[in-house]
């Protein structure tokens, strides 16, 4: 794996609030070793190692990318939501930002299937066929359409399943991690003081409950995905 500078810079990820975990009490022992810190009765985590895992998964993304491969981030937590889509839209990943349903990976075949008939109602809605059908009929399909859009969204344009998936917050995200561990999935994964690092192939000890901290976190990987993304086209 390609080692590069990711200028990962520790008074940058403090203004961000990164190095604020769960309070002490809220805690996994199995992270000890990435907490050095507690204060006021919150656990502190060391950003050294934050930022030694920041750029390990930013070498993972950067290496994938250049090779053509396919990206999926997944944050569904409302303080999340945003962060999410505006990376993955920046990065052209796909994403999940409302709420993974369960079996999404798992039961691909089920998932193309909803899929289809998702692309199947936008083409609809776009020639104006929906709008020419009955009003109970057209009302349906509406409900339908407005319900696929919410929940497949982001993955409108996904054909197979990701190459790499990028979840935010292991505790809200368990059941995609789980799915993605099942399948062979590598994943890089944020994970506060109350996670298990040993699940994700790559675990970045980071805030997951404040915004400035995964806005923070996500950036520097989809610039990593950028990067690689360039230097792919550059090479085809």
């Amino acid at each position: 794996m390609t080692r590069r500078y990711w200028n990962i810079n520790l008074e940058e990820m403090m203004e961000a609030g990164v190095h604020f975990g769960h309070g002490t009490r809220k805690w996994n022992p199995r992270m000890a070793p990435y907490i050095s810190a507690k204060r006021k009765g919150i656990h502190i985590t060391n950003l050294t190692r934050t930022a030694r895992f920041l750029s390990e998964a930013c070498d993972l993304v950067f290496d994938a990318a250049t090779r053509g491969k396919q990206f999926l981030i997944v944050g569904t937590k409302n303080k999340a939501a945003d962060s999410v889509a505006s990376a993955a839209i920046r990065a052209r990943c796909h994403y999940v930002n409302k709420k993974w349903l369960g079996g999404m990976s798992t039961n691909w075949s089920t998932t193309k299937t909803r899929l289809h008939k998702f692309r199947d109602l936008r083409a609809e809605q776009k020639t104006g066929r929906l709008n020419r059908l009955p009003k109970r009929d057209a009302a349906m399909l509406k409900r339908q359409l407005s319900h696929l859009q919410t929940y497949l969204g982001g993955i409108k344009y996904m054909t197979g399943l990701p190459d790499i998936v990028i979840i935010v917050d292991q505790q809200e995200e368990y059941t995609a991690l789980r799915e993605c561990v099942t399948l062979g999935i590598p994943t890089v994964c944020l994970i506060d003081t109350n996670c298990d690092p040993d699940i994700a192939d790559i675990s970045i000890p980071a805030n997951d409950d404040a915004i400035a901290s995964i806005r923070l976190i996500l950036n520097k990987l989809v610039s990593a995905i950028c990067e690689g993304r360039s230097s792919y086209i550059r090479n085809r």
